[in-house]
């Protein structure tokens, strides 16, 4: 559906539907080439601060997506205590038994350059690099829940990153910023408690 004939409740349906998704199986609802179609065109679409363009995302099938879960394991495994570790391992097996991972990253050499360009903004554009990248993360995730994937996003840079980055070539200047699992939900997501929304909305007329 185009955004011309999406209405604003069509819009909200789905960004109540999706949720966070740990229970995910190898199969996806999707073919590979779709989801990769998704991916660019939520980098194409997304905005981004002084129109920047600057995320980069790095999707992984099959072995590649386990390759990283076993690289992050491995990168947990040295730093968590053994008695600690088994809940880490679920984890781990839980993202790996997904159909695949996107990788979020920003493109540190374009926010250098507009500092440079823009030195009275120089301290925010980090920031609005980090809004730009969250923006990508929701509108991927979102279209992967209208397509019946489910995800969850996690965080386990800077631990894993010259380790990614060494793993598949990518550029030094490349940061980070999230690791998205996604596959065929086995289960549904948990339940969610939401804080009064007049405690978090305040309306002037």
């Amino acid at each position: 559906m185009s955004m011309s004939t999406m209405n604003a409740t069509e819009f909200m349906a789905a960004i109540k539907n999706r949720r966070t998704i740990y229970a995910l199986g190898k199969e996806s609802t999707i073919s590979d080439s779709r989801i990769q179609e998704i991916v660019e065109e939520a980098v194409k679409h997304t905005p981004s601060a002084f129109n920047s363009q600057s995320s980069r995302l790095v999707v992984l099938f099959g072995e590649q997506h386990d390759k990283l879960w076993n690289i992050t394991t491995d990168v947990l495994k040295a730093i968590v205590p053994p008695d600690q570790f088994q809940s880490t391992q679920d984890k781990m097996n839980g993202f790996r038994a997904g159909h695949g991972t996107v990788l979020f990253f920003e493109e540190m050499q374009v926010i250098e350059n507009l500092q440079q360009q823009f030195a009275a903004y120089q301290d925010r554009f980090p920031v609005w690099a980090q809004q730009t990248s969250a923006m990508h993360q929701l509108v991927v995730w979102t279209a992967f829940e209208a397509e019946g994937l489910g995800a969850s996003l996690q965080h386990y840079n800077p631990l894993i990153d010259d380790k990614v980055k060494a793993e598949w070539s990518l550029p030094d200047s490349w940061q980070l910023i999230a690791q998205m699992p996604f596959g065929k939900p086995t289960a549904g997501p948990g339940d969610k408690q939401f804080q009064p929304v007049s405690e978090r909305v305040k309306v002037f007329k």
